[in-house]
């Protein structure tokens, strides 16, 4: 019970009679608009919040007195008492426009809590006040509604859910089938007088005949289903309107309040197998219409977009409406792919019409985005439904990125569904893996807006048996996106047509003479290849480099170049083993970035305890490869790891067990060894150092920590390196070869001198060899 004084000023709010709030209204108009704000301001906006408040019925204010309260709720630097007593009035009143409202958002926390407030609380009574009629609810609230539930989906109770899925279903399925009526402005009577006869005849007429003209499929046939939003007309009904907006959040609306399925008590009792066997009895009687609001609203969904992949089939008459049906296309695949995730029964339904979808449109290039929610809907739902879906994939990884790799959009989509369902591609896709080298053409051409996904992407991609190859082609990237813009070129040109070839410049005219030349076809058709498994690399790349030499400055080529240490920092953190780097680093395209890559193909290799950043020391740290190593900086480089080693090894009753890699241990000792040979005063410090190799390995706290074989083997390596050190020449043959040692013949041939030599002084440097000196 309220105490006698309220429950008077309560009674006197409800009595209030219409002038009198008007007069009342009028004033606080006139307070709202002076500079200070005063205490009469708050107290008459207190009593104005009293008076809407009071009634079970909204209560009208002026328009501009609305307007001027919503001013003051979006402006940031009003006290937010005022905020508060505005979003609160405002609340309560008849619903303003919602679209007004939001039309400038807000950046201020605070105030856009208060319009949120507001346009919640409007949307709401507009969207489940069962009185209002179709044409009383704006076109705006339903876009403005899917934007909250997403940010916001608590906002709605379970009841309110029901209520709004029997709206959406209405306005989804049963939007009037005749065109709407035109209305015009203006014309030859502008007087007020006469404005007002001619509309009402305007209207008259207007409706007359929206009755008589039926709407048309996009091939111009007359409509003989339901409205959707692939039926063509000069104007449209409210009805039909809020037939779009629907679709257009029907998607948002089923991910958000779907997922749990319906909260009917009865469905959530029956068995999988009875639902499974119910959910298509209903579906195809009339019984959907006693289904809960959700499973309606679910098979309602299915029904439309259905009918919008038949409708796709059409031959539209205008351009415009291609690119609709294409959309149509996309979104409904996506609708059904969402409904057949809640209810599995669906996707037995969905598999003759998606796959005859698919069988209309794989030939197609001009659908190829329409094929990513065909290849997600099999990816999800081909188990369930026993259908192989082995041809989907092969088109989709072989086709698209080969012909469409160019389309920005589509090499976006592509990489995008590939993130989404990386871990399902590689156990359920036999050729996903084997696709890179196609792949990998989204981002030779559109280097700049994906390298991102592709970092993300690139450990899905990588695979024991295809791994080296993988590697190839990443330092070929710059090669790839050479290949791909003189294979535009040649298609857009003709070899005949020397003035438009001349016209790209001496370098490119070149270039594309090549490109077309048969003697270079093989190496142009393996950069190409569309899949992996021809081979790791080829033989010519060196005359493959001197062909695209003048593309070398191209922008793309560029891009390309500046990405590979990128991806090459990715690929050493996901392969702990690759021999290919020396190899490779002689065989890179001519370029700035690429001369640059050496030591960054090096140093993205660094695992644990930094073991690649000591090897390159010791591997590159000489004069054969940059003047620049003097025996002043290889001496310099020698101290610092001496000292790093000598740290490392110092073993002390109190310390705590080694946390580095054994591995460390060796990589120190060699590069030591790699770095005396180049200047062998230094040998009889190393010699020294390896000397106490035995001790430390043979300590307590090492014998602990490490295994036997991994002491074994720190023994056994500074063994042999110092023996190796007692013959200087024999050193530097084995630890410094020459740079012509990156060649593949070095490391494969068993015939190659290489082998041969280390087998040599293995034999040399046996514990019980008698050749080696005292």
């Amino acid at each position: 019970m309220y105490a006698a004084a309220t429950e008077s000023l309560i009674k006197q709010a409800r009595e209030i009679k219409e002038e009198e709030l008007q007069r009342f209204c009028g004033r606080i108009f006139k307070q709202l608009h002076t500079k200070d704000v005063s205490g009469d301001t708050v107290d008459s906006l207190q009593r104005l919040n009293l008076i809407v408040s009071a009634t079970k019925y909204a209560r009208e204010l002026p328009s501009d007195l609305v307007m001027k309260l919503q001013t003051v709720l979006r402006s940031s630097s009003c006290p937010e008492q005022l905020q508060v007593l505005s979003s609160s009035i405002i609340r309560e009143s008849s619903p303003p426009s919602v679209h007004s409202l939001c039309s400038d958002p807000s950046h201020d926390s605070r105030t856009f809590s208060y319009v949120a407030s507001v346009v919640l609380t409007q949307v709401s009574h507009m969207l489940l006040e069962s009185r209002l009629s179709d044409g009383q609810i704006s076109r705006h609230t339903l876009p403005i509604l899917s934007k909250m539930i997403t940010a916001y989906p608590e906002i709605l109770t379970d009841d309110q859910v029901n209520l709004v899925s029997r709206k959406l279903v209405d306005w989804l399925r049963y939007a009037s089938m005749q065109q709407g009526a035109s209305m015009s402005s203006g014309g030859f009577f502008s007087g007020p007088r006469t404005r007002q006869v001619g509309h009402l005849k305007r209207k008259f007429i207007m409706t007359l005949l929206s009755d008589l003209t039926p709407l048309t499929e996009v091939d111009g046939v007359v409509v003989g289903n339901f409205f959707t939003v692939l039926c063509v007309g000069q104007s449209y009904t409210e009805d039909q309107w809020m037939n779009m907006y629907t679709f257009s959040m029907i998607k948002s609306w089923l991910l958000t309040y779907d997922t749990d399925g319906t909260t009917n008590t009865e469905s959530d009792d029956r068995s999988e197998v009875d639902s499974s066997v119910m959910s298509m009895v209903s579906a195809t009687s009339s019984s959907s219409r006693l289904l809960p609001p959700k499973e309606r609203l679910r098979e309602k969904a299915f029904e439309y977009c259905q009918r919008l992949i038949e409708q796709s089939d059409r031959k539209a008459l205008k351009k415009t409406d291609t690119e609709l049906q294409k959309a149509c296309i996309i979104e409904s695949v996506s609708i059904m792919d969402i409904i057949c995730g809640e209810d599995p029964s669906y996707v037995y339904r969905a598999f003759p019409c998606i796959k005859a979808l698919y069988g209309r449109l794989n030939g197609d290039l001009t659908y190829a985005r329409a094929l990513l929610p065909i290849a997600q809907f099999y990816l999800n739902h081909s188990e369930t439904a026993a259908v192989d879906s082995e041809a989907v994939f092969c088109q989709l990884f072989s086709h698209c990125p080969a012909e469409q790799f160019n389309e920005p959009m589509l090499a976006f989509e592509f990489v995008q569904f590939c993130l989404l369902n990386a871990s399902v591609l590689q156990d359920r896709v036999a050729n996903y893996r084997q696709s890179f080298p196609n792949l990998l053409k989204f981002l030779a051409w559109n280097s700049s807006g994906l390298i991102e996904e592709f970092v993300e992407l690139l450990p899905s991609l990588i695979a024991p048996d295809t791994a080296i190859e993988l590697l190839h082609t990443i330092l070929d990237l710059p090669c790839l996106a050479a290949a791909l813009d003189l294979q535009q070129r040649s298609a857009c040109y003709h070899a005949s047509d020397r003035t438009t070839w001349d016209q790209q410049g001496a370098k490119v005219a070149a270039c594309l003479d090549a490109f077309r030349q048969p003697l270079y076809r093989g190496l142009f058709l393996y950069i190409l290849r569309p899949e992996a498994g021809t081979g790791d690399t080829i033989d010519r790349l060196k005359m493959l480099h001197e062909i695209l030499a003048d593309m070398s400055e191209s922008p793309r080529v560029v891009r390309c170049a500046q990405v590979v240490p990128v991806l090459l920092q990715v690929y050493f953190n996901t392969v702990t083993q690759v021999r290919v780097t020396n190899e490779r680093s002689g065989h890179l395209i001519a370029h700035t970035s690429m001369k640059k890559l050496l030591p960054s193909i090096s140093f993205c290799t660094s695992k644990s305890d930094g073991l690649s950043h000591v090897w390159v020391i010791g591997e590159y740290l000489s004069v054969s490869y940059d003047p620049r190593c003097t025996v002043e900086l290889i001496t310099s480089f020698f101290e610092s790891l001496e000292a790093v080693l000598f740290e490392i090894t110092q073993v002390r009753q109190s310390a705590s067990p080694p946390s580095f890699s054994p591995r460390l241990v060796t990589v120190l000792m060699t590069t030591l060894a790699k770095l005396a040979t180049r200047s062998q005063d230094l040998i009889p410090r190393v010699s020294l150092c390896l000397s106490k190799m035995r001790t430390f390995a043979r300590s307590a706290p090492v014998m602990a920590c490490y295994s036997e074989e991994d002491t074994e083997e720190i023994i056994t390596r500074a063994h042999e390196l110092i023996n190796l050190l007692k013959l200087p020449n024999v050193a530097q043959f084995v630890l410094a070869p020459s740079a012509g040692g990156d060649s593949p013949r070095w490391h494969r041939d068993t015939n190659a001198s290489l082998p041969q030599g280390m087998r040599a002084v293995s034999g040399l440097l046996h514990r019980h060899s008698s050749f080696l000196p005292t």
